[in-house]
């Protein structure tokens, strides 16, 4: 009955994660900070799969989610700078 609530928790913080980023897109035009604030609801709900998995898949599937919002937000915001240098040269 447990593990069915923490997935259910879980669930609610992808669904969490997908609705908080597009406000967050919506209201400040932001993509680096969108990215960041729905990586960050999917990584707790990966967390929350964690506590109740016994296996490794969980484990490597929040620590990917990890390296993606790293690379992802890196990424993005290398991509604003140099579009920045652009239209002032």
């Amino acid at each position: 009955m447990m593990r069915v609530l923490v997935e259910y928790a879980a669930l609610g913080c992808v669904a969490a994660g997908v609705v908080a980023g597009w406000v967050t897109f919506a209201l400040g035009r932001d993509l680096r900070g969108a990215l960041g604030v729905a990586l960050d609801f999917w990584l707790a709900g990966g967390m929350l799969r964690l506590s109740v998995g016994t296996d490794w898949q969980p484990l490597a599937a929040a620590a990917a989610i990890l390296v993606v919002r790293k690379l992802l937000v890196a990424s993005v915001g290398r991509s604003r700078g140099r579009l920045r240098k652009c239209k002032e040269g």
